[in-house]
């Protein structure tokens, strides 16, 4: 069945788990809702992280939702096999009008382009797929992708999608879709990172970065960080951050220390999860100042991700519940 694209300008917003508005009564008494909106309602978190994989932004994701809400309402249930692929569905195909369009928008990006970070339950780091999946090193080389690659990847190795729903999803035949497919885990086997280290081990290393840079040791740094890491930074144009990449245990350094000089105000982290691993939230003077991501392999640090744009630290009071189910 093909996607019913009606728009509903007068439908409320698209409903999160604990607000899925009541409608009357049951037969037995209590509250009755509707049944699209329990569908929708049911499969919302899953949707999320669907969008939030192709996109790399809670504020587009949610976006995406929004749009996925409006079509949904507007479908004939009793004519939907498989309600949970029908909405995955719908929500790819707005994701990747959406990815078209913000691909051309982060080409014009002041500085570098980071992730947009969730505030996630401790507990997700547990689950090694979803926190690989998630994870700011991982997240970077999907950018790479083009759009369409990126859904048939994401889709197929994250979600575990058959090729002929996502065909359906993307508008190609079932062989085009194994043919994309092939071609993308070519170009992230060739780029994405070693696998992470567990939690655990991760844990140690950030917690060894911040007493390092709480005491102020160059040394004590350069112990945690591996000989190649490399520094991202994300101001967006609104904060100061490294225009390049900090490439070199020695130059990271040398950029944490002579930075924090600058700054006339009380610099303090407190530890953290974003996007299912260990992290640190840093303060300036008690207020959040940004949060950092970090990618340790072998008990050290290969990479961190930095994040100090306002736009994108709108989500760090909350926790963002995500599923691959």
């Amino acid at each position: 069945m093909s996607d019913q694209d009606t728009d509903r300008a007068d439908t409320d917003p698209a409903p999160k788990p604990d607000t899925a508005p009541a409608t009357d009564t049951d037969p037995a008494g209590g509250p009755a809702t509707d049944p699209a909106t329990d569908t929708f309602v049911a499969h919302r978190n899953l949707l999320f992280t669907v969008a939030y994989e192709m996109l790399g932004s809670a504020a587009d994701a949610e976006d995406v939702l929004q749009e996925t809400w409006l079509r949904w309402v507007g479908v004939d249930l009793a004519q939907v096999n498989d309600e949970r692929a029908y909405l995955v569905r719908i929500t790819t195909r707005q994701a990747l009008n959406r990815l078209r369009t913000v691909k051309r928008r982060r080409e014009s990006y002041v500085g570098q382009w980071l992730p947009e970070p969730l505030l996630t339950a401790p507990d997700v780091a547990e689950d090694v797929e979803l926190a690989e999946s998630m994870s700011m090193a991982m997240m970077l080389v999907l950018e790479s992708l083009a759009p369409t690659e990126r859904a048939v990847f994401v889709l197929r190795e994250v979600f575990d999608v058959g090729y002929d729903e996502i065909a359906a999803a993307v508008d190609k035949s079932p062989a085009a879709v194994r043919q994309i497919a092939s071609r993308a885990r070519r170009h992230v086997d060739a780029r994405r990172p070693r696998r992470a280290a567990s939690a655990r081990e991760t844990r140690a290393a950030v917690e060894s970065f911040r007493r390092a840079i709480a005491t102020g040791d160059p040394q004590a740094l350069l112990d945690v960080l591996a000989p190649e890491v490399v520094l991202l930074s994300d101001g967006g144009g609104v904060k100061r951050a490294a225009l390049r990449p900090v490439i070199g245990a020695g130059k990271v350094t040398r950029f944490y220390f002579g930075g924090s000089a600058k700054v006339d105000a009380v610099i303090t982290t407190e530890p953290t999860v974003l996007n299912g691993s260990p992290a640190l939230a840093v303060y300036l003077d008690g207020e959040l100042d940004g949060v950092m991501a970090l990618h340790v392999e072998d008990a050290l640090i290969t990479g961190l991700y930095y994040v100090r744009n306002p736009q994108k630290l709108t989500r760090m009071t909350e926790e963002t519940s995500l599923t691959l189910r």
